[in-house]
């Protein structure tokens, strides 16, 4: 499936549309959080830190730091070159590695721009993971790259191997798995892993439209 020439021009244009505004809608969501929404939102955030402060036993921390070893940038990365290489390797196109390279451009960028232009302090409970910027709460950068990386393998999935994309929605607990782990160690707010589950959500599903091929019109 080649895009046209002239369709690049545009198609790009509709991808730095998308970030602006979906970095926009993020940064106004994270002003509202912490100044109008702040102190009802915390009202809401800190019992939820709390509780999952009260459960950590020595077993759950071994735990919760594999599940923050997963979000990792560094982690992250790797599983989407290797993912990058793959599916491109595999069908012989370049898509799957632009996919894979926008996706996570995307969601560096925005999390650059957010926690530069919005602080936000951590939880009120003891942090496990030690050496985090303490207002750097807002979003979770950990979050969204375990989306890209692992429910983007799902994405490419359903586009080139539908059958094996009912399969692999297994990868889908990896995220989650990072999720319950960073609202564990303290290193979040539920508010804040929830945006980024938003955020990173939007840019793969968007992508996947602009530069993946529909589910159906691939042989399988």
């Amino acid at each position: 499936m080649n895009t046209p020439r002239h369709e690049v021009l545009p198609t790009l244009a509709r991808i730095v549309g998308l970030w602006v505004a979906v970095t926009a809608v993020v940064v106004g969501l994270g002003w509202l959080i912490t100044h109008p929404l702040a102190s009802g939102l915390d009202g809401f955030d800190n019992p939820i830190s709390r509780w999952f402060a009260d459960q950590r036993t020595g077993s759950l921390d071994s735990l919760a730091d594999v599940g923050t070893l997963l979000g990792e940038t560094i982690t992250g990365l790797s599983v989407a070159a290797v993912t990058a290489l793959v599916f491109s390797l595999w069908q012989r196109s370049i898509r799957p590695a632009l996919f894979v390279a926008l996706a996570e451009a995307c969601i560096g960028g925005l999390y650059f721009v957010a926690t530069h232009l919005i602080s936000r302090d951590r939880p009120p409970v003891k942090i496990l993971d030690a050496g985090l910027v303490p207002d750097h709460s807002f979003p979770s950068g950990h979050v969204a790259t375990a989306i890209v990386a692992y429910a983007g393998i799902v994405v490419l999935l359903r586009a080139y191997a539908a059958a094996a994309a009912r399969w692999a929605v297994v990868l889908l607990l990896l995220p989650a798995f990072t999720l319950l782990a960073r609202l564990y160690q303290g290193a979040h707010h539920l508010t804040d892993v929830a945006t980024s589950v938003c955020y990173a959500s939007v840019f793969l599903l968007v992508l996947a439209r602009l530069l993946l091929p529909r589910p159906d019109s691939v042989a399988t």
